[in-house]
């Protein structure tokens, strides 16, 4: 019997994991669902009090930046990346893994690069104090994104390269042709 403590703290941790492994998706459906309430609102205050909203369109922008660079870190962890499969195709299974590590790995520090990139343009515009036209805020929090999904995508590519090193013995096969083969 275990002890209740334990049992909430491994709940914890499950929901502290989940929370983690889904982070960018939910990132995407909080940007997403700002976005457009922002233009519901522009919409409403355009077309019924014939006013319009001087930041909304400012504000959806610099949200569609962050729910890009959160959704492409979203699809690094999902493995829904877009990649040329031919010469792939031809290779055993084998070397179809060596190479998938060995990408991930030079995709990894493509991303570093941008990531420090990203991280002297943002430094640069917070020292020079720029400020967004409309909303005045700081613009460096809309380059923000830059590195900050660029360093999601790293983390994202680091959990893969584990995953596929831990698995890189493990059968391919599915589980279902063994459940056939016995019936």
């Amino acid at each position: 019997m275990t002890h209740p403590d334990i049992e909430s703290e491994e709940t914890g941790l499950s929901k502290l994991k989940k929370i983690w492994d889904n982070f960018e998706g939910y990132c995407c459906v909080l940007t997403l669902s700002a976005m457009s309430l922002i233009v519901f609102a522009q919409i409403l205050s355009r077309f019924i009090f014939h006013a319009s909203l001087s930041w909304s369109e400012e504000i959806t922008r610099y949200l569609l930046v962050w729910t890009t660079f959160f959704g492409g870190a979203y699809c690094v962890r999902q493995g829904a990346h877009v990649g040329i499969e031919a010469f792939t195709m031809l290779l055993p299974k084998k070397a179809k893994k060596i190479l998938a590590i060995v990408v991930m790995v030079g995709t990894i520090f493509l991303c570093a690069v941008i990531f420090k990139f990203g991280i002297n343009l943002v430094t640069s515009l917070f020292s020079r104090n720029q400020l967004s036209p409309a909303m005045r805020i700081p613009i460096a929090y809309a380059y923000l994104a830059v590195p900050v999904g660029v360093g999601l995508f790293i983390v994202r590519y680091i959990q893969n390269i584990i995953i596929a090193i831990r698995d890189f013995n493990k059968n391919d096969k599915p589980k279902d042709d063994a459940a056939e083969t016995e019936s």
